[in-house]
């Protein structure tokens, strides 16, 4: 997954997003299963390591009951206990392995952010214990920190950020305008794991047609040199050619990645243009307007103010997915459980 700051999201945070990533919650990996014990030495005439008797598929651990809550430790004003709980829901809900207790919900040295304690366990595993997940919620009672993230938070964590993405993602689009369900895939053409999702992205609006899909350009300046040079002409080859040309040009971009160096990315642009069905001359004219550079900023900025910080990244609703790290199965169980919530 690429990105321009990589906050390394673990299961910590991976359970919390309620983002998958969210990592998203948008994909929570469950508790690693307990390391093997070391082998040991076979039967007189086996090697080292192997055992006389085949080896069983370990049993799951038996989970233990969590521990009843203290009352005493529900000291902060805010955010209740069952605004926590709700947005557990929301985020954890398709799961219905997974079962999850607030622990605890106190002060901080801070006036206005609460320090949560929540228990995770995951049925079917070998967990033998409850996962102490924890994180900060923010006095504006819509956000909290985990692992160095700020995410979204609340009874309804993910209606800010569709609100946002409903207006201001006003990329290159497929699909119905009025519909109940938005996916806003943010994208940087140079990225490898943007390629290899799109085959994910062309499956899912097969599956779900009454979807709209709009595609945000990010070029990650920091990361990538020619990011930039093939955004801006995207920009152009949809103001030029509309909707439809920007797919084919997208497209082919990605057929030919590996052609994105400074040797070859211009005439890989190029090519690309001319897939589109678009006029070069004046496509280039359009990228040397100020106005272009302003397009590409205009979708860093909408990307940033939702939090984007690695591609591709998908938006449900409202809710981010890290498009290339969750299964298809499991990102078509989050949209539906979320489809149901409308």
């Amino acid at each position: 997954m690429d990105s321009f700051v990589r906050g390394g999201l673990r299961t910590t945070l991976l359970c919390v997003t309620l983002m998958v990533t969210i990592a998203a919650l948008g994909q929570a990996n469950p508790p690693d299963a307990p390391e093997a014990p070391a082998a040991q030495s076979g039967a007189p005439g086996q090697p080292a390591g192997q055992s006389a008797v085949p080896a069983q598929p370990a049993a799951p651990a038996q989970l233990q009951p969590m521990p009843p809550p203290d009352p005493a430790n529900f000291t902060a004003p805010a955010p209740s206990k069952e605004t926590v709980q709700a947005f557990l829901r929301a985020s954890w809900g398709y799961d219905t392995n997974r079962i999850f207790q607030v622990q605890a919900i106190q002060p901080t040295q801070v006036q206005g952010i609460s320090r949560v304690t929540v228990l995770v366990e995951e049925k079917g595993t070998q967990q033998a214990q409850p996962s102490v997940l924890g994180f900060l919620t923010l006095p504006d009672g819509q956000h909290l920190i985990a692992n160095d993230e700020i995410l979204p938070f609340g009874e309804h964590p993910f209606e800010n950020y569709g609100s946002i993405l409903a207006r201001d993602a006003k990329g290159p689009s497929r699909g119905p305008a009025n519909t109940p369900l938005l996916l806003v895939e943010f994208a940087d053409f140079e990225c490898p794991h943007c390629k290899e999702a799109q085959p994910t992205v062309e499956r899912l609006l097969k599956d779900y047609p009454q979807a709209r899909f709009v595609s945000e350009i990010f070029p990650l300046r920091n990361v990538h040199s020619e990011a930039e040079k093939a955004a801006e002409t995207g920009a152009c080859v949809t103001k030029i050619g509309g909707n439809e040309a920007f797919f084919k040009y997208s497209d082919a971009v990605y057929a030919n990645q590996a052609q994105l160096t400074p040797q070859n990315s211009a005439q890989a642009i190029a090519s690309a243009v001319t897939a589109a069905g678009v006029d070069q001359a004046k496509v280039k004219a359009c990228v040397a307007e100020p106005s272009t550079k302003a397009a590409v900023d205009a979708s860093l900025h909408v990307g940033e103010e939702v939090g984007v910080n690695s591609t591709p990244t998908l938006f449900v609703n409202g809710r981010a997915l890290p498009l290339a790290g969750i299964p298809y199965d499991q990102l078509k169980l989050i949209i539906d459980y979320d489809m149901k919530q409308k």
